[in-house]
């Protein structure tokens, strides 16, 4: 009995370990960053790079592919890595607006869908004194002059400019003559704002929370489907504008994995998204859990692609 009541107890503890930090069957793991070091699809694909070593995948390097939006380090990992099963490569919804503007030849649905991981809802501002006091005020100045309405955000065809697209159209406004101006950063556009240079602005709420809770600028809505903890801004679709938009960071693979690969990259980008590690991760940079993993996130990839099309087609930046 004693025998039996040790062999149970080394069993019990032996189990335990391996849930504890399961191994992770990836081999020579690197994940592509399209872009410069530093920026917010570096640092997912260094934050998850990160947690995948830290339970046991091989390799874990980062490589940074720059240049046109994402297109150049996508183009890279559809020519050059197809069949790969120890590579990915990070991207997002800003994506899909550059390979449409920059008419790319290589495409999302080229790859072989991973996990959408994170996202940030954007957020609609006016400066404090401004006349608009809620988003019925700008749905109405909206129709009635749309070209009057500027609105300042990040780059053309980015995800600031497709909310601003989107509300416009949901409310029944000629998205064709939406007036947008794009600025290189956060700052100008904040100095754009307070400056009234434009009427409002768009950002991810982040970007912009300090002079929101100041009551320098007022928030009329958050992009999210619905209210977020610790937010106090009301939804667009609350508001009577049909519309929610999630600026989000994902992780593809190549194209031409077999069900075998395809399954090791899914079940260790699933345990590593679970583990402690990430969420620690997440709460130390402020990032919102998205996580849709596999088929479900190629076909929002797909809904989105449609959306953003659509969009970028009736302001007049795609043909």
């Amino acid at each position: 009995m004693k025998r039996r009541t040790i062999f149970a107890s080394l069993l019990a503890l032996a189990l335990t370990a391996g849930f504890a930090a399961p191994a992770l069957a990836v081999d020579n793991l690197r994940i592509i960053a399209p872009a410069k070091p530093g920026g917010g699809w570096d640092q997912t694909a260094r934050s998850l790079s990160e947690v995948m070593a830290g339970m046991g995948a091989k390799g874990g390097t980062v490589e940074n592919v720059p240049g046109a939006g994402g297109a150049v380090g996508l183009a890279q990992l559809v020519d050059q890595e197809k069949g790969n099963g120890n590579v990915m490569m990070v991207n997002g919804l800003v994506m899909l607006g550059a390979l449409l503007t920059n008419k790319s030849a290589v495409t999302l649905d080229m790859t072989t869908p991973i996990a959408r991981l994170t996202g940030e809802y954007e957020v609609i501002v006016v400066p404090a004194a401004s006349e608009l006091k809620t988003v019925a005020d700008l749905v109405a100045k909206l129709k009635a002059e749309p070209g009057a309405v500027a609105f300042g955000g990040g780059s053309a065809g980015g995800t600031d400019h497709i909310l601003a697209g989107l509300v416009a159209k949901a409310a029944g406004a000629d998205v064709s003559k939406l007036n947008y101006v794009p600025f290189s950063g956060g700052g100008e556009a904040l100095a754009a704002i307070m400056g009234g240079h434009v009427v409002a602005g768009i950002s991810g709420y982040s970007e912009w929370a300090g002079q929101i809770k100041s009551g320098e600028l007022r928030a009329l809505a958050i992009s999210a489907p619905e209210r977020q903890p610790g937010i106090d801004v009301a939804t667009l679709k609350e508001q009577g504008i049909d519309v929610d938009l999630a600026n989000w960071r994902a992780i593809v693979a190549p194209p031409g994995l077999d069900d075998a690969q395809k399954n090791a990259l899914l079940e260790a980008v699933d345990a590593a998204v679970k583990s402690d590690a990430w969420k620690k991760i997440l709460t130390e940079k402020n990032w919102t859990d998205l996580y849709l993993p596999g088929d479900d996130f190629g076909k929002l990839v797909a809904a989105e692609n449609v959306r953003t099309t659509e969009i970028l087609k009736g302001i007049g930046l795609v043909q």
